[in-house]
């Protein structure tokens, strides 16, 4: 009889533990009732779908969170997930308030398993592993798109090298110059450990530096003109305005004013309490056609950045002699 007891008191131990390590898991388990749609969920289902603990639940009340662009696909997966043989695995995104979460719901199909017309499954919230997919995705798109204006930005300072020199030496020399100026504006947003300290930059400093590289003779007395306010911008804000503003330059090497040897660009800003508005002015470059393409990886990454990293906004007016871009910044992000 002792024996019996201890046998009992060991499973329930052993289910404990099995319990326990579900749950240290993060594993979320759910039955499925195939004729009357109910769902059974434990409480780690309920909390990860953000519903109330105990409460009855379909099918088709869980679709009321699934994530609009995922709801159709999701029913019909999970409509045939009977006739699919062996495990199956299904992606998906559902709303908890405001935040979105990334579920994959995993089963076996073909009746595998059912009992009493039931099917066993879990949710496992895979929220963190879709969040770094995504941001290798980004990543790679990032390091593509600036692999490629690196190439348009060397071509273009070609360009603008040959028609400032009349002597292969005299234009190998220029051009040196001008792909070094572009490292030291490199180095400027991104020092090395323990090279420098360059917590922050005048904007006009900065603007200057960047811009050097593409003007045939300097920032401030050529093609390139700088006329800012003495402005301090901080170390989190230069490396976004110095994307924003190398986005700007190629595009005009590759279409606008930069690609002609008559072509002015004039940078400009003006600072209230609400913004600063820096003004990107293109002249005497080709004729300017505004386009119905849909926006490229650069101009996305443009308006991104200014968008959640400086919390403001930009603008492209499409002017028959010129392009005029708008960019209007949080004070308080360009000082960050």
């Amino acid at each position: 009889m002792s024996e019996a007891v201890e046998t009992s008191s060991s499973l329930r131990r052993d289910v404990k533990n099995l319990a326990r390590a579900v749950d240290a898991a993060g594993i979320a388990l759910w039955s499925w009732n195939v004729d009357t749609d109910a769902l059974t969920m434990d409480n780690q289902a309920y909390d990860l779908w953000g519903l109330r603990r105990g409460a009855k639940v379909t099918f088709e009340d869980l679709s009321a969170h699934i994530h609009p662009a995922d709801r159709d696909r999701v029913r019909a997966a999970f409509t045939a997930t009977r006739a699919i043989l062996g495990p199956y695995e299904i992606d998906f995104r559902i709303m908890v308030g405001e935040e979105l979460r990334w579920i994959s719901a995993r089963g076996k199909g073909d009746d595998e398993g059912i009992v009493q017309r039931v099917m066993f499954g879990v949710f496992l919230d895979v929220t963190g592993r879709k969040q770094a997919e995504e941001g290798r995705e980004l990543l790679a798109g990032e390091m593509s798109h600036r692999v490629k204006n690196l190439l348009a930005i060397a071509t273009g300072l070609t360009a603008i090298t040959s028609r400032s020199t009349s002597t292969v030496t005299d234009m190998a020399r220029e051009l040196t110059q001008r792909l070094t100026a572009l490292g030291r504006a490199h180095d400027l947003v991104r020092p090395l450990p323990g090279q420098t300290d360059a917590a922050a930059a005048l904007l006009g400093d900065l603007l200057s530096v960047l811009l050097a590289p593409y003007d045939d003779l300097g920032a401030f007395s050529g093609r390139i003109r700088v006329s800012v306010p003495r402005m301090i911008v901080g170390e989190s804000a230069t490396t976004t305005l110095a994307l924003i503003v190398h986005e700007l330059a190629t595009n005009s090497l590759k279409y606008g004013a930069l690609s002609s040897p008559t072509g002015m660009i004039d940078v400009s800003c003006s600072a209230r309490d609400e913004a600063v508005t820096v003004v990107w002015t293109e002249r005497g470059g080709p004729e300017v056609v505004p386009t119905s393409v849909p926006k490229g990886y650069g101009t996305k990454l443009v308006e991104r950045s200014i968008t959640n990293a400086l919390r403001g906004s930009i603008h492209y007016a499409w002017e028959e002699d010129g392009l005029i871009v708008t960019l209007k910044i949080d004070p308080a992000r360009l000082a960050a």
